[in-house]
């Protein structure tokens, strides 16, 4: 009986301690939940309704470019920018009076200031006047936007002769456009470049210029002046019609980015990240509290396949042969261009074009007319012929033709430079027989040719027979090269049977320096085509000067085709090259003597209607080509005695060799001029 009175006893008094426990606990809940509610309600329900924005960016720098020795090619140099950042509830009053005191700090370019521009502004400072171009009735029917535009059109420009007459306030217009074009809360460039006056007026007002601050920026800079300066590209504002793409991105309206070769073709890698302030914004959007600052990140960097000095050697010979060949009685030639390829990975060694412009009377850098213009190019093309011959078997390895004029009515007699006699495809190659040519495209029509006869069948489809061929090696369609864009040459369509003829000599279709670089290169290595590159390694940021060791990308070569030609066929074309610059009867042998490399090649001259225009592709060594060239001189009055094309050649030939093991110079950076603000 005891025991079972301890046990109704002991249970009770657990159950107690429990409901204490539970009571204890839900006292302090309903005690915190009653300050939450009564004493913090108001703070928490204001914290429920910011909200959170990361839209203040600025701009972070852009990699730089090297060579593929590691000089730098396109650098940034350090610089200060003033930018503004608005709230989203800043009034007009508020940006003007700022544009107002910054006008007194800065100097500032007013070209960029449209008519509009100065009519909104014309609109906000003199709003008496500005109400006096609409009725009362005008003001009370239409709406506000209405209202707004017919205000706009009725500006005249004696209205804004008050603005343009005036320096100073033409000034503040200027500035407050360039305050108005960003986006609240996003940070705008009012100027760049500030100078060291400039940056100390600033920073010692900026307590009274609210949104306005200094930022560190930099500028591109090339440290080897304008060679090859084309080709880098340039900056500029996102065009219109891409603006959606570039905004998916995560770019602002108002960003730099790359509009043109390589700027625009590696704007991906070489853009920075860029500094971000998360700011906090209540309802109205008035940020709360000072904004969290995320740092940014400089652009990648990019290794180039080019060797500075032999692009600078390029340049250097374009010009001085040039210039030579007007002299000699050619003062329609303008312009010259060269490239040169690693042909065993499409490397672009050097890449260059020069141009003579009369309103400058100077020679200006015309790099970007090697991919973009095209030109008949003449018997350099002779290869693809011969190669074309032996695969549709109209002729084999030493199929022998007689070389005398080609006599069809209605067409002038088509004939080689003289009467040759029976050449084989050797000897063609060689001597450049033309005729040879013309009637390897009569035996692929079908045209079973007798002079003076007219009605004789052929077969059309022989255009599209020899064009396939042709394109095989990059003759009339795009090399692929990286860059934004390039030009596939004009096909001359299907004619009548001499225009084939002409198409078998490189005077029909025309094509671009760049495509007969990369033919030349699909003959020497052995029948790939491959795509030509300016892109070798991409490589991160360093943080000190010169290139990072962390390598993020590498440019592998890429085959586009394998031509549909025998090794055996190759190597005839390849015998045939050599004996041009190396045979007794070489149309270049001569301009090539006394070199210490071994060489092939194929010259080439064709009769435009502006003149001539003469060729050269060649490789070197013969046994295992490192590089590949074309080079192109138009618009020549006369191919008499003219070897502006072979001498270029040669001496690019030799630049590459000379310079192939000398000791690479040290690269040169952009000029660091430490600047302080005060």
């Amino acid at each position: 009986m005891i025991k079972e009175k301890m046990k109704k006893t002991h249970v009770p008094f657990r159950l107690n301690i429990l409901f204490l426990f539970v009571f204890l606990l839900f006292s302090v809940l309903i005690l915190r939940l009653g300050v939450i509610q009564i004493v913090q309600g108001e703070d928490f329900e204001r914290i429920s309704e910011q909200t959170e924005n990361v839209t203040a960016k600025s701009s972070a720098p852009r990699g730089k470019m090297y060579d593929r020795y590691g000089r730098v090619l396109v650098d940034n140099e350090p610089t200060f920018t003033l930018t503004y950042i608005r709230n989203q509830n800043t009034k007009q009053e508020e940006r003007l009076d700022v544009a107002r005191q910054l006008a007194n700090y800065i100097e500032m370019d007013t070209d960029k200031t449209t008519e509009r521009d100065l009519k909104d502004y014309w609109i906000i400072t003199r709003p008496d006047k500005a109400k006096a171009k609409l009725t009362e009735e005008e003001w009370t029917k239409l709406s506000s936007k209405k209202a707004y535009q017919l205000q706009i059109d009725r500006i005249k420009e004696k209205d804004l002769k008050e603005i343009t007459d005036n320096k100073d306030e033409l000034k503040v217009a200027a500035i407050k456009r360039e305050m108005d074009t960003g986006y609240a809360l996003s940070s705008q460039s009012i100027k760049k470049g500030l100078t060291r006056k400039e940056i100390a007026k600033i920073s010692e007002n900026l307590g009274s210029l609210p949104g306005v601050d200094i930022a560190p920026d930099a500028e591109r800079v090339y440290p080897y002046d304008e060679t090859m300066e084309t080709m880098f590209g340039n900056l500029g504002q996102i065009p219109k019609e891409s603006l959606k793409s570039y905004t998916i991105k995560g770019y602002e309206q108002n960003d730099l980015v790359g509009i043109s070769y390589l700027e625009k073709q590696y704007e991906d890698l070489l853009r920075g990240q860029k500094a971000t302030k998360k700011y906090v914004t209540d309802k109205s959007g008035k940020p709360i509290g000072e904004p969290e600052n995320i740092p940014g990140k400089r652009g990648n960097d990019l290794v180039l396949t080019v060797d500075i000095d032999l692009q600078q050697e390029l340049e250097t010979i374009l010009e001085e042969e040039l210039r030579k060949a007007r002299s000699r009685g050619n003062p329609y030639a303008d312009r010259a261009y060269a490239i040169g390829l690693d042909p065993d990975t499409g490397e672009i060694l050097a890449f260059g074009g020069t141009k003579y412009s009369s309103q400058e009377n100077d020679y200006i850098e015309y790099s970007y007319g090697t991919l973009s213009e095209a030109y008949e190019m003449g018997s350099v093309v002779k290869g693809a012929s011969v190669l074309t011959g032996y695969q549709t078997g109209v002729i084999g390895h030493g199929t022998t033709l007689y070389d005398t004029p080609i006599k069809i009515p209605k067409t002038k007699a088509k004939a080689s430079y003289s009467n040759l006699g029976y050449v084989n495809d050797l000897t063609a190659l060689e001597r450049s027989s033309n005729v040879y040519m013309f009637r390897i495209a009569m035996k692929i029509a079908g045209y079973n040719y007798t002079p003076n006869t007219a009605g004789i069948p052929w077969d059309r489809d022989a255009y599209n027979q020899v064009r396939y061929h042709f394109n095989q090696f990059g003759l009339g369609t795009r090399t692929g090269i990286d860059m934004p864009i390039e030009t596939t040459g004009i096909n001359g369509g299907t004619q009548q049977l001499g225009n084939l003829m002409d198409l078998m000599i490189g005077q029909f279709d025309t094509y671009t320096p760049l495509q007969m670089a990369q033919y030349i290169s699909t003959i020497a290595n052995g029948g790939k085509r491959i795509q030509p590159h300016f892109l070798k390694e991409v490589h991160e940021a360093s943080q000190v000067n010169g290139l990072s060791n962390i390598i993020v990308d590498q440019f592998e070569t890429n085959v586009l085709n394998h031509i549909q030609m025998s090794e055996g066929d190759l190597n005839r074309v390849q015998n045939g090259f050599w004996r041009v610059t190396n045979g007794t009867n070489g149309t270049a042998t001569k301009y090539f003597k006394g070199t210490d490399f071994t060489h092939a090649g194929k010259t080439g001259t064709a009769e435009v209607d502006k003149g001539f225009n003469l060729t050269f592709v060649g490789y070197a060594p013969y046994e295992d080509p490192e590089i590949a060239l074309a080079v192109v001189v138009p618009n020549l009055s006369s191919d008499r005695n003219e070897s502006v094309n072979k001498d270029i050649a040669r001496k690019l030939f030799k630049a590459y060799f000379d310079l192939k093991d000398e000791p690479k110079s040290a690269a040169p950076t952009a000029k660091e001029e430490e600047k302080e603000i005060s």
